[in-house]
């Protein structure tokens, strides 16, 4: 995956894109937050939803009118313990910054912190926060609906997004637990990245309207907005390796993405309009934020959740196996073997940046490849 690629470090890549942000109209103290989540993802090993998104996600779709660079944050309906938001299609990752800060706050006063966001836009890794509320000694949880991409148990129609359901769990080691995946086998960010790479799926990724698997990863970025292909969920194809349970953990993340909050859900989110033309992708986000304190001092707990995990690496490993992890291992393992170097750009997304800079007119800015 990293053939062909040049390493850019992480400080000037994060400047780089709130400056792009700002340039694109959003204010600088949301580009700054945008930014972080962006380069986050990328300092984490996540390739798929860092700075390779920049343009063709948040850039492309401001610029074509679907979603707002300044962002609207309204709270229709509110309680002591929950929140209900309205994000008026502004950037993503503002409204779930501020609206797990609301969750955060909520918790410290009452234990427990929920808030539920509609008309949102992509809001960048998940992970990134529950890690809000693991900084403030807290579990975090949260989940998003997204564009139709995965195809129920027995389907072959992309019905459901890919929905990750995120947890955030404090430990005593140097990274907490983080569980941060979609509900479907593989995510859109990952196809683009073998797409970048030029390479064919793994089968069993995505099924045709034929019931069979595909692997052609470039017409099938392009059918997976035209319907003519879908994500499989989690445990694959049919019953036999139990998709049904991706099935509905998907649902379940659509549900509390869109029911609790009077959203938007399902083929609502297609972002196509019945003239073909684009439209906004008005998608839900919830968040939960869980003081640990009033269950057990949080010094216990993050033992206890540390001595889990040490004993789970420690157990027998298959025959051929180096090691177990857990979650949260590998990005944080990505994060040491990064950190001196910074993110890998290819060549299609040092041609982007290259764009944006002279579109932009951010002329302070020379790579290293030019």
């Amino acid at each position: 995956m990293y053939d062909d690629v040049v390493w850019v470090d992480f400080d000037t890549l994060e400047a780089f894109m709130k400056d792009v942000f700002v340039g694109v109209g959003v204010p600088e103290e949301d580009a700054s937050v945008c930014a972080n989540v962006l380069i986050t993802s990328d300092k984490r090993g996540i390739d798929s939803h860092g700075i390779g998104r920049l343009k063709p996600i948040y850039v492309d779709r401001i610029r074509s009118g679907i979603q707002n660079p300044v962002t609207e944050f309204e709270i229709i309906r509110e309680s002591p313990t929950t929140a209900v938001i309205d994000g008026h299609n502004g950037m993503g990752h503002v409204v779930a910054y501020k609206s797990m800060k609301l969750a955060i706050e909520k918790a410290k006063t009452y234990g427990m912190g929920m808030v539920a966001v509609r008309n949102s836009t992509h809001y960048g890794i998940a992970g990134y926060y529950p890690m809000m509320a693991v900084e403030d000694g807290m579990i975090g949880i949260t989940g998003t609906n997204a564009r139709p991409s995965i195809a129920p148990t027995f389907g072959v129609e992309n019905m459901l997004g890919t929905n990750p359901l995120t947890f955030g769990i404090p430990t005593d080691e140097d990274f907490p637990f983080v569980l941060d995946c979609a509900t479907s086998v593989a995510q859109r960010g990952k196809i683009e990245v073998y797409a970048r790479a030029g390479k064919e799926l793994p089968e069993g990724w995505v099924i045709g309207l034929d019931g069979k698997p595909r692997t052609d990863t470039q017409q099938i970025l392009i059918d997976l907005t035209k319907g003519k292909a879908a994500l499989t969920p989690l445990g694959g194809i049919g019953e036999e390796t139990a998709g049904y349970k991706g099935y509905g953990y998907a649902t379940v993340v659509e549900i509390l993405s869109a029911a609790l909050q009077a959203g938007s859900y399902l083929k609502m989110l297609t972002g196509v309009g019945s003239n073909s033309e684009k439209r906004p992708i008005p998608i839900g986000h919830f968040f939960i934020a869980i003081d640990i304190e009033p269950f057990t001092p949080v010094e216990e707990f993050r033992k206890l959740a540390g001595d889990i995990l040490r004993e789970l690496r420690a157990s027998k490993k298959a025959p051929g196996q180096e090691r177990i992890f857990t979650a949260g291992e590998k990005e944080h393992l990505a994060w040491l073997s990064r950190k001196d170097k910074g993110a890998p750009l290819n060549e299609i997304l040092r041609k982007q940046l290259v764009q944006l800079r002279d579109e932009l007119g951010l002329d302070k800015y020379r790579f290293s490849w030019e």
